[in-house]
């Protein structure tokens, strides 16, 4: 049965987006097979696995709303193994036209009960917010990876996001773990980067994730191509980070 790992941290701006696109792309690399799920109406992880989204008939929109066929809506990619149900920006209204739904926790709960036995990892990258559908989310998943950025601020809104985890937690989702935290943007030369790795080290120790994601240039670059960083550079900092993640976690599930 495929394990549901939901990206979160109500904190936009902290690599929850290129970290999905780049962890689904090392994992399908690793013969694994990845469905990515794009939770968030930005819908960037979708162009970032080089989906045009003009082109998209049935988005999770349709899914969550019209209750179409959840397999209409997952489309291939460049890399073999790896599919994806892409976002719309209609989304920003799903959670109101939600609201009226009976069980509306569990939409994509129950969405995905029919094909995760088809995959061996779901991941789902939530949009910058504590919303419904970001709930959605952390109800459906087995565990939750929390991209923290090497900045102060960034150790802030994981407070928020734990006490939002502990309640879906206790009501919502009981199995809900914590996959681990993962520190990105990560810059050697920065005091601050390495206080804030020390920091987060401290505090939550071996739920932390060896691996660093670090800045890279090739990383930041290879959205714009519509293409994951393994695809655009193999030999990049950002590619080798990434294929060590994704290692980590398959060992970790293992």
């Amino acid at each position: 049965m495929g394990k549901i790992i939901a990206l979160a941290n109500q904190k936009g701006g902290v690599g929850k987006t290129t970290t999905t696109i780049n962890l689904a792309a090392s994992l399908a690399t690793l013969e694994k097979s990845v469905l990515v799920i794009d939770a968030d109406p930005q819908a960037n992880a979708s162009s970032g696995l080089g989906v045009d989204i003009k082109e998209v008939d049935c988005s999770i929109y349709e899914c969550i709303i019209d209750h179409a066929d959840v397999r209409d809506a997952i489309y291939t990619t460049d890399i073999n193994g790896l599919d994806i149900i892409p976002s719309h920006i209609n989304l920003v209204g799903a959670e109101i036209e939600m609201l009226n739904l009976p069980n509306r926790e569990n939409v994509i709960k129950n969405m995905l009960a029919t094909i995760r036995d088809e995959y061996d990892f779901i991941l789902i990258d939530c949009s910058p917010s504590l919303g419904l559908i970001t709930v959605n989310a952390l109800t459906a998943a087995d565990s939750v990876v929390i991209p923290v950025q090497c900045e102060y601020f960034a150790l802030e809104g994981i407070s928020k996001l734990l006490n939002t985890s502990k309640s879906r937690k206790s009501r919502l989702n009981p199995q809900l773990e914590i996959e681990g935290f993962l520190l990105t943007m990560y810059d050697s030369r920065l005091r601050l980067a390495n206080q804030i790795y020390d920091e987060v080290k401290r505090h939550f120790q071996e739920l932390v994730f060896k691996t660093v994601i670090q800045r890279n240039v090739k990383l930041s670059e290879s959205p714009s191509h519509g293409l994951p960083v393994i695809l655009y550079d193999a030999d990049s900092t950002g590619s080798k980070n990434h294929l060590a993640l994704a290692k980590e976690i398959i060992n970790k599930n293992s």
